[in-house]
């Protein structure tokens, strides 16, 4: 999604850092959305530049610096109504999860209780903004009640995702997209370390990152369910006691 009117983006067109949603609340009475945003920027002086451009815009109402760590920041905003946000809540529709923006656009998670909704919101949407969808999916009502009794889970999950930094996400990305997982290999670390121009030893190191911040969280999504499916199923009999057999006739 590209937004022309949204501060955030047109923060990232100017600047090398990525706005990673933590949490959201929109106020209808004063049509604004206030966000917490973790902030990266690929050095310290693209952060300071990205921070000091975002305070410039008229649409941005104000934000707090809650915490800075070298290129990294955590704040607190709150800006004006979006025409998207506009055109999103006049259909309707709800976010559904965390949003990312980073070079120029941002990736939206949002949900409509009917088909005929998300056709109205995107066909107003093509008016004022460029976008694409990457998923249209309808979810089952069996998959929804699956979604919210792991909601948990998987906002640890999606918070490990967000706690990739860019060249984390990069290097994983690569390592998918080239065939680094696949057997037989189709490329190995040397391959990685040339995509970034990098050397075989940083390569390994941010895959290798990645990778701990990324299946630690699904291991414990893992064990969530399995905790889950446990529960619902509950206590289990086993089949070979004499107590689950039928009783045999008592002969005169």
């Amino acid at each position: 999604m590209v937004q022309y009117d949204c501060p955030y983006i047109r923060t990232t067109r100017e600047h090398d850092v990525a706005f990673h949603a933590q949490h959201w609340d929109f106020n209808h009475a004063d049509r604004t959305l206030e966000t917490r945003l973790m902030v990266i920027g690929e050095s310290r002086e693209e952060l300071s530049g990205g921070l000091e451009t975002l305070g410039e815009y008229q649409m941005l109402r104000d934000y707090d610096l809650l915490a800075r760590k070298e290129n990294t920041a955590v704040l607190r905003s709150r800006i004006d109504e979006t025409d998207a946000m506009r055109t999103i809540l006049h259909n309707d529709g709800y976010v559904t999860g965390p949003f990312v923006i980073r070079n120029g656009s941002e990736l939206w998670n949002v949900g409509f209780d009917r088909g005929e909704q998300a056709d109205d919101a995107l066909a107003e949407l093509d008016r004022n903004n460029e976008f694409t969808v990457k998923n249209d999916d309808s979810i089952h009502i069996d998959e929804f009640f699956d979604v919210m009794q792991n909601v948990d889970s998987l906002c640890a999950l999606l918070s490990a995702l967000q706690g990739l930094t860019d060249t984390e996400r990069a290097t994983l990305e690569a390592a998918v997209e080239k065939g680094y997982f696949s057997t037989p290999r189709q490329t190995n670390l040397e391959g990685l370390a040339d995509e970034f121009d990098i050397s075989k030893m940083g390569a390994s190191k941010n895959l290798r990152r990645s990778q701990r911040k990324v299946l630690t969280e699904l291991v414990r999504v893992i064990n969530d369910v399995e905790a889950q499916l446990d529960l619902e199923e509950g206590p289990r009999v086993s089949g070979g006691s004499d107590e689950s057999r039928d009783p045999e006739p008592i002969s005169e």
